[in-house]
């Protein structure tokens, strides 16, 4: 491992776990000792790590514990999470605590320049509202994002195709600016800071305008070959099922969605442009047909999930959506498909729901702006 992988290694595992002792860091990452203390001292002289010595107690014998912690407040970053009618943006430090907040209706903006330039806006004000200055700004957005070169190669809700997303914000904001697909940004926060913090895999699942999913394996976000991992939504479940937008028929997406569960509660009652609030409304009075839409959404969320667990084995599974009160029917059905289809051993992977706000999304495009800096780190 070249120096300036072991530097990322070291803070990245200081990050996710410290305050940490040098010994815990060896274990952790498999660099030797005259490294570690090499580096170590070289990022306390930096402004990244912190050195902490424990007093003795009494019956202590050798010397005290030297622990290491990131100096959080060194470098900050924004996140910026952008949804077809808002914008949602934050600035963290470098441990990816939330620092400052803001939103930013978009209005009619829908080209990439105008959404660009609402960035910047909202990036500016950011900014101003920060304590230190911003290092990188971390974009998300729906759809097929090659994180690498910062291409949005589609994303559904805006209609973008192939927009060099992280180019025009850099130029338009003048920061180190990385775009992502906005679950797997989020993904990226929960693995080094949240959920998945603790676990060796896990599989993160967001139930809204759709369904998406990121799966993290031994510390490290999937994102496949072509950068299109996680795409759960696109998972075939019924053949006969509706077309989805894709062009496929019967994809997990054009089923479970909000939008597609709404299309399904109009047909059955005849309401037009039912609200999700009064589908929920209904199902809750005890209107069987609602309720068996519900349970039909629910069913076809475990069994696509199922087949993940079966096919990769997390230990752990964690739902969010947009709306709580929604996914609280749906919940027992995902549950029980799950137990349908997952099997042997597979089938132990705990379930969690946690309500994971925009804020967090925004924080995760943070996350991933504060990840590609620990790789550019030099002492």
């Amino acid at each position: 491992m070249d120096r300036r992988s072991s530097i990322t290694v070291i803070v990245r595992s200081v990050l996710a776990a410290g305050p940490l002792r040098r010994a815990d860091l060896e274990a952790r990452t498999g660099l030797s000792q005259p490294t570690i203390a090499k580096l170590t001292r070289a990022l306390i002289d930096a402004g990244y790590l912190t050195e902490t010595t424990a007093g003795g107690g009494p019956g202590r014998i050798g010397r005290p514990a030297a622990t290491l912690d990131v100096h959080a407040d060194r470098e900050f970053f924004a996140g910026v999470k952008v949804t077809p009618g808002e914008l949602i943006g934050v600035v963290t430090d470098l441990r990816a605590v939330v620092r400052v907040t803001a939103h930013a209706p978009l209005g009619d903006a829908r080209t990439p320049p105008d959404v660009v330039r609402a960035i910047a806006r909202l990036v500016t004000e950011l900014r101003g509202g920060a304590a230190r200055p911003v290092r990188g700004l971390g974009v998300s957005v729906a759809g097929d994002v090659d994180r690498t070169t910062g291409l949005a190669r589609y994303e559904p809700f805006l209609g973008w195709h192939d927009v060099p997303l992280a180019a025009l914000c850099t130029a338009e904001t003048g920061l180190p600016t990385v775009a992502d697909n906005d679950i797997r940004a989020l993904t990226e926060a929960e693995n080094w800071f949240g959920a998945g913090a603790d676990a060796r895999s896990f599989l993160l699942v967001a139930v809204g305008s759709g369904v998406t999913s990121g799966l993290a394996v031994d510390g490290r976000v999937l994102t496949g070959a072509h950068g299109v991992a996680g795409e759960l939504g696109h998972v075939p479940v019924d053949r006969r099922g509706p077309k989805c937008y894709c062009g496929a028929r019967g994809c997990l997406e054009a089923i479970a969605s909000e939008p597609a569960l709404l299309r399904r509660v109009a047909e059955i009652t005849g309401i037009p442009a039912i609200t999700l609030g009064r589908a929920i409304e209904l199902a809750r009075l005890g209107d069987p047909r609602v309720g068996e839409a519900f349970a039909e959404a629910g069913r076809a969320i475990g069994q696509a999930v199922g087949g993940v667990i079966n096919l990769l084995g997390p230990e752990l599974v964690v739902f969010s959506a947009d709306h709580l009160d929604g996914f609280a029917l749906l919940d027992p059905h995902i549950r029980a498909a799950i137990d349908t289809h997952a099997f042997g051993a597979a089938a132990r992977a705990t379930v969690e729901v946690r309500p994971l706000p925009f804020a967090q999304w925004a924080r995760g495009a943070a996350t991933v702006a504060i990840a590609r800096h620990l790789t550019s780190v030099t002492v």
